[in-house]
Parts: C-alpha cells; sequence; structure tokens
C-alpha cells in the first residue's frame, strides 16, 4: 500500500464517519415526528415530512456505504457501474458546494441554519446544525479524496495520457448536451447577477439563493468545457484527466441537484402550500431542472464512451 493508498483509506473512513451524525439526526426526525415529539418542517405535512427524511435517510446511508466500498476489500468486487454510478451522485451533491458549505458553516445565519433550505428541521438547535454541515463537509472532501485512489487502483488506464492521442472524435459539432449546459448555467448566472426575468416572488431571494445560483452556474459552464474537451480531444496534449475530473464533478452537480430540486419543485407546483415558495417561477424551474438533469446524465455517458 503506497501512500495515496493510505491517504484514501484514511478519507473514506472519515467520510463514513462524518456523515453518521446526519443519518442518526434524520432518523431522530422521521421517529419524532411520528410519536408527536418532533413538530413537523415548515411547509410540509406528516406524510411529506416523513418521505422526504427517509429518502434522505437512504442517501445517507447509501453514500456510507460508498464511502466503505471504497476502502474496504469487497468494494473492488462490487460491479463498477453501479458503485461509479453511486459515487458520481454523491460528489456531485458534496464537492462543488464544498466552499460555500464552508463560508454558511463560519457565517451561519439568523435562525441557525446555515443551508436555509428544504433540508432544514424545525427549530434545529445549533449543535444539529452544525453536525449536518459537519458532515457534508466531511463527506464531500473524504470522497473527493478516496475517489481518485479507489479509480486508481480499479482502473488504473482512465486517466492516463493527454487529450488528443487517442483518437477522440471529430470537433465539427458541439456534443448537444454542452450546448444544454451553457444555456441552463447562463440562466442560472443571470439570476445570481440580479436579473429577475423569470423571478415570480423576488422577495423569497436572499444572499444563499444567489450564492449558489453562481456556483451552479460556474459548474455548467465547467461541465460543458470539460465534456467537449474530453470528446473532441481539444485542446491537444493538456492531460486527460484535467477533464475527466472536471467533467466528473460538473455532470455530477447537474444531475444529482437538479434531480434533487425537480420532485420538489413539482410538489409546490401541484400542492402550492401558502408556507413554503420558491423566488424562479415554477414552471421554468421545473423546466431548468429537468434540462440539466438529462444534460448531466449525457455528458457521464460522453465522459465514459471516450476512446480508452
Amino acid at each position: 500500500m503506497d501512500r495515496w493508498d493510505r491517504v484514501g483509506r484514511v478519507a473514506a473512513y472519515g467520510a463514513a464517519l462524518a456523515l453518521t451524525p446526519y443519518l442518526l439526526i434524520k432518523v431522530s426526525w422521521v421517529v419524532g415526528s411520528l410519536v408527536g415529539l418532533v413538530p413537523v418542517g415548515t411547509g410540509f405535512g406528516m406524510a411529506e415530512w416523513v418521505v422526504l427524511n427517509s429518502a434522505t435517510i437512504g442517501m445517507a446511508g447509501l453514500g456510507i456505504a460508498v464511502a466503505l466500498a471504497l476502502v474496504r476489500p469487497w468494494g473492488m468486487r462490487v460491479p463498477g457501474a453501479p458503485l461509479a454510478f453511486c459515487a458520481w451522485v454523491g460528489t456531485g451533491f458534496l464537492v462543488p458546494v464544498l466552499p460555500y458549505a464552508v463560508l454558511s458553516s463560519l457565517l451561519g445565519s439568523a435562525d441557525g441554519d446555515p443551508k436555509s433550505g428544504s433540508d432544514a428541521g424545525p427549530s434545529m438547535p445549533a449543535w444539529e446544525a452544525a453536525l449536518i454541515q459537519i458532515g457534508f463537509v466531511g463527506m464531500g472532501l473524504g470522497l473527493a479524496i478516496a475517489l481518485p485512489t479507489y479509480f486508481r487502483r480499479r482502473w488504473p488506464d482512465a486517466f492516463e495520457g493527454r487529450l488528443g492521442d487517442r483518437g477522440e472524435g471529430s470537433p465539427r459539432a458541439l456534443p448537444w448536451m454542452t450546448v444544454v449546459g451553457v444555456a441552463v448555467g447562463l440562466i442560472w448566472l443571470y439570476w445570481a447577477m440580479g436579473g429577475t426575468g423569470g423571478v415570480a416572488h423576488r422577495g423569497e431571494r436572499d444572499l444563499a439563493w444567489y450564492v449558489l445560483s453562481g456556483v451552479f452556474a460556474l459548474w455548467a459552464f465547467v461541465a460543458s468545457a470539460a465534456t467537449w474537451a474530453a470528446v473532441r480531444g481539444r485542446p491537444a496534449r493538456v492531460p486527460r484527466w484535467v477533464p475527466m475530473v472536471l467533467g466528473w464533478l460538473g455532470s455530477g452537480s447537474l444531475f444529482a441537484w437538479n434531480g434533487w430540486k425537480l420532485p420538489f419543485t413539482l410538489y409546490l407546483a401541484v400542492a402550492q402550500p401558502a408556507d413554503a415558495t420558491l423566488p424562479e417561477n415554477l414552471a421554468l424551474a421545473a423546466v431548468l431542472h429537468l434540462a440539466a438533469v438529462g444534460a448531466g446524465a449525457a455528458m457521464l455517458r460522453a465522459l465514459v464512451r471516450t476512446p480508452l
């Protein structure tokens, strides 16, 4: 076991350990709400609240399993495709927003919830919010370190070489998913810069909304550029691992975050709860999320199908 494998081993165990408190907190929310000890979150009925948090329990459990698979011997025997997919979704959720998560955990917010998002529980105490943020940051950092060391052991040839030396395709046309990624990113960037077109509830915009819109726009551009470079083999002689890693993270961000937001947006459009709204027009938001999910999935397919 060389130095990088040892670092990856520590990172994988650290990621699993960091996310465990989040899993336990979510279990306590579900059980507590069912027995009447914990109030249901704002904007949700009992059924919606239990379903939402049960989904995050499953996601946390899967994330812990993926982290352990990256370091335990049985992880080399797990089928590669489902493990890579789960790792892609997990890194897409966590790694692209790590700078924002760290900054928000340091600054906090008036209600004690640094995220100010739909994952927040009712009257969340500060220590609980801190554990959740630590879980997200720890899992993101752990995966960012452990995943490359795992890929290096299992698929050592995937990131070797330089662009243009493996017979990549002709650069005559832009891959369609990169065009969609840029278009979606431009809309998010427009909102991040204060644009009001497509915004239905201007008063609902806060600093977190502006910053996250900018973050997601940045990664949409990164994913599009990296996918184009990997598929077309340009600019020539750039180390192959650069667009592959950036495309992996950016496409995962498009797929994971928008795949998570799409059902929540559809729920708000159908149920129309009086105490839960989004700044953007719900129909437009749903179209953007759907386009981003499709583009992210297509980018991953393009990346894994590039010549090895």
